[in-house]
């Protein structure tokens, strides 16, 4: 059943005859006895090795390696991943003049050894001067859809989903901070697998279908930020949310000094949100077991352990676009002194959200979805990135949305003025030469992201 025009291409090599380092690839698959196949944008090294029974490996045994010189290519890459266990897959993400786009993915035959191989290679000088970015790569089944009108409940944003959409299991929506009857203009949609949510979102992107008359916004949802166990397990600090935003951080720490008082060393609410610190991880755990659900001045809280971001990497943006772990952008926020807060003047503040509502309902684009994501910064202070979303534009300019400014502010308030100016900046580029300036934006995001490309 194979192709003639396939066939053809074995018998000179499949598709690697002219490529860069040919010599060497060649020398690679003779040593490993592995295969090399190109396929639409990318070039698949094993998956299944040659030697391989059974299943595919366990979710969480492939990493995604970022920042890779353009002119590197599987024999450099091979090699010093095979130090960490044996691969299974190696599929490295290619261009039309044949360099590499930046990145590729490594799956090893078991989890453990691609927690090994991420530890080691994080980092890593791969040559002078260019150092590796390596993460976890995440099969990303969620999506996110904004311009949801906000009266709408749950159970009729499922209903409305399961109708213009295949395989959806679940929606996530979350009560707005100033009235819990409201949703907040947007929901997470969790599909039953990676192929489904990538389909769903394909039909969704082109903007032609609405929801309740409404213009959405549709994106990969970002996978939950996966921490090794050896971190969370030293976690002391608990995150709160769907508290009510009059609830006060004295309340809050009579309820989580309730099964221990004393327990509880600090308490940092922010809006509907709040972080309580203990003393001693044993009665962190025991509170979020205890309170999980309680319902707080009449709203029921949800518990989790506060996932602490790591040094190097602040936030990590997955995007389930090239393959299963997408394109991803890891912004070193280590680079921007956080000390530095500009404090801004009473009266600026409001000046740039309103200017961007202004803009947006004059050219009908749908009302602008500020999602605000917090992480804890090296030295415990609490930092906030919001991302602005816009209905309309995001089906127009994909590779710049949602627009995510490149800096962590100390305070909600700046954090929030911050991300509209960095969105009516960027949208200032793109209004004067609009198809370039979408590219020169990516670039830009791209050269904040990957310093040195």
């Amino acid at each position: 059943q194979s192709h003639p025009m396939e066939s053809n291409q074995k018998a000179s090599g499949d598709g690697l005859a002219g490529t860069q380092k040919e010599a060497a690839l060649r020398a690679l698959m003779q040593r490993t006895g592995y295969q090399l196949q190109q396929e639409n944008g990318q070039r698949r090294y094993g998956g299944p090795p040659p030697d391989w029974d059974g299943p595919p490996p366990e979710r969480g045994s492939e990493i995604f390696v970022g920042k890779l010189p353009r002119d590197l290519f599987e024999d450099e890459l091979v090699p010093l991943c095979e130090k960490f266990g044996k691969i299974y897959e190696v599929r490295m993400m290619m261009d039309f003049n044949g360099n590499n786009r930046g990145y590729a993915f490594v799956t090893f035959s078991t989890k453990l050894e691609a927690k090994a191989a991420m530890k080691q290679l994080n980092n890593y000088e791969i040559r002078n001067g260019r150092l590796l970015g390596v993460c976890a790569s995440v099969d990303n089944c969620r999506l996110f859809v904004g311009g949801i009108p906000k009266t709408k409940k749950r159970e009729e944003i499922l209903s409305e989903m399961k109708k213009v959409t295949d395989g959806v299991m679940d929606v996530i929506v979350y009560p707005s901070a100033a009235d819990k009857s409201k949703n907040r203009g947007f929901a997470f949609v969790e599909y039953e697998s990676h192929r489904a949510a990538a389909m769903a979102r394909r039909k969704l992107l082109p903007g032609r279908i609405q929801l309740w008359g409404h213009a959405i916004a549709v994106d990969w949802a970002e996978p939950e930020v996966e921490v090794d166990e050896d971190t969370m397990a030293s976690v002391k600090i608990l995150y709160v949310r769907n508290l009510m935003l009059q609830t006060t951080e004295e309340t809050i720490e009579k309820e989580f000094n309730s099964l221990r008082p004393g327990a509880v060393e600090r308490v940092k609410k922010i809006r509907d949100y709040a972080f309580v610190h203990f003393t001693q991880r044993e009665d962190a755990i025991n509170a979020m077991n205890a309170l999980n659900g309680k319902v707080v001045d009449g709203s029921p809280i949800e518990v989790t352990l506060a996932k602490p971001v790591d040094k190097d990497s602040y936030v990590r943006y997955t995007r389930g676009t090239g393959g299963r772990g997408g394109s991803l952008l890891q912004t070193d926020y280590a680079a921007y002194t956080l000390g530095q807060v500009q404090v801004l003047q009473e009266a600026v503040i409001p000046k740039y959200l309103l200017v961007l509502d202004e803009l947006c309902q004059k050219n009908n684009w749908g009302q602008p979805v500020y999602q605000l994501h917090s992480a804890i910064g090296p030295d415990q202070r609490q930092l906030f990135l919001y991302k602005i979303t816009i209905p309309a534009l995001a089906t127009q300019y994909p590779n710049v949305h949602p627009f995510t400014p490149a800096k962590l502010c100390a305070a909600v308030e700046e954090a929030k003025v911050h991300a509209a100016e960095h969105t009516l900046q960027t949208l200032g580029l793109q209004t004067e030469g609009a198809a370039d300036a979408s590219c020169a934006t990516a670039a830009a995001v791209a050269s904040v992201a990957f310093p040195g490309m």
